[in-house]
């Protein structure tokens, strides 16, 4: 059971904030079935013909589009996932004029499946994709669409690669993407981190532009920020959001 004490001291920070910035992780869609990449069980402790980080890679992309789609489909690009109480909650908050943006490092989507509006996805998003040659966009029913009639890698009406909308390694994030991320933390008076080991960089980085009054950190593992942070909690994100009032 969640730490009362502290979820009534989260309740006073939210209820005397305006500007409320939301910064997540993998853990936040880990109680909606999405595996983590870090975790004993997460993707990256799982055994492929190559590792994660690899497939997950631009040039494994290139050049070997079968495996890197094999991949995706089983393992990143989930069917029937739905937000969970964490999600929910966030979309509640900003409803009420309360939070201003979320800043995610994941690409579920599941943000705004729950209502969110203002999401930065630092990392892109398995519901985009696009033709790496004329550029048009698919949705990921098109895809999905697509491998169900036998067609592993998709392609483009004009015979171009589609490619999903996801910053792959070796890949640099989307400057506009960035700097809104950069500008509504830097805004925020404000800042809950949750559900992230704070290990992935550029995005990590930038907590350092949070210059706002109260830190708060959610998260079931240690984080780099635990120090900085005026309330740390370690119970499951799900359960502590939810038991918050909007008010």
């Amino acid at each position: 059971m969640a730490d009362t004490a502290k979820i009534a001291k989260l309740q006073e920070m939210v209820d005397a904030s305006e500007h409320i910035v939301f910064f997540g992780g993998a853990g936040v869609s880990t109680e909606s079935g999405v595996p983590d990449f870090r975790s004993v069980d997460g993707l990256y402790n799982q055994k492929y013909d190559y590792p994660p980080e690899t497939i997950l890679s631009h040039t494994f992309y290139v050049h070997h589009r079968d495996e890197f789609f094999k991949f995706y489909y089983d393992k990143i690009m989930l069917d029937g996932i739905e937000p969970n109480k964490a999600h929910k909650k966030l979309a509640e908050l900003e409803a009420a004029g309360k939070l201003t943006a979320v800043v995610t490092q994941n690409i579920d989507g599941l943000h705004q499946k729950a209502g969110s509006k203002v999401v930065y996805e630092l990392h892109g998003s398995v519901l985009r994709n696009y033709c790496t040659k004329c550029g048009r966009f698919y949705d990921g029913d098109f895809i999905l669409k697509m491998k169900d009639e036998g067609n592993l890698t998709p392609n483009c009406e004009c015979g171009g690669d589609i490619k999903p909308d996801v910053v792959l390694y070796e890949e640099g994030l989307d400057q506009q993407t960035m700097m809104g991320a950069i500008k509504a933390i830097s805004e925020a008076d404000m800042l809950i981190i949750g559900g992230t080991s704070l290990v992935v960089y550029p995005a990590a980085g930038f907590i350092d532009y949070f210059k706002g009054k109260h830190l708060v950190v959610i998260n079931m593992q240690p984080t780099s920020r635990d120090q900085q942070a005026d309330l740390v909690i370690t119970d499951p994100i799900g359960e502590v959001l939810g038991n918050l009032e909007v008010r």
